[in-house]
């Protein structure tokens, strides 16, 4: 197999198997003009997206043939996770560090300034 990420190695029973070769991967989610995020891999200063989607979309289940691919793809999901709602965070129009009854009036506000277009519709009929 022709993948950066994964190792060819001989295992304790003399057997030759696949590993991923690292975990130290970087995940960034951003906004290209979709509504879904488009997320990035890094090693290093390596863009490896090409070398993970080659991985994930492997006619073959990759733990079947990876030994360490479950922990790989766990850590993964993890970071992607975190990329997205970092994403989401940083772009959300609502204030941080608020308190419940904060919130409960923002978000209030928020609808209200809304429906002001439908309630000025409907006051003209």
């Amino acid at each position: 197999m022709n993948n950066r990420l994964i190792e060819v190695v001989t295992n304790d029973v003399g057997e030759t198997v696949y590993k991923m070769k690292t975990f130290d991967i970087h995940v960034t989610a951003k906004l290209t003009g979709g509504i879904a995020p488009t997320i990035t891999y890094l090693h290093g200063d390596k863009d490896v997206t090409d070398d993970i989607r080659a991985i994930r979309f492997h006619f073959e289940n990759p733990a079947s043939y990876i030994e360490n691919y479950a922990s790989f793809q766990k850590m993964l999901f993890e970071k992607e996770q975190r990329a997205v709602n970092e994403l989401y965070e940083m772009i959300s129009i609502k204030p941080k560090n608020m308190s419940t009854g904060k919130q409960i009036l923002w978000s209030s506000f928020v609808f209200f300034l809304v429906m002001i277009p439908v309630f000025i519709i409907l006051l003209i009929k």
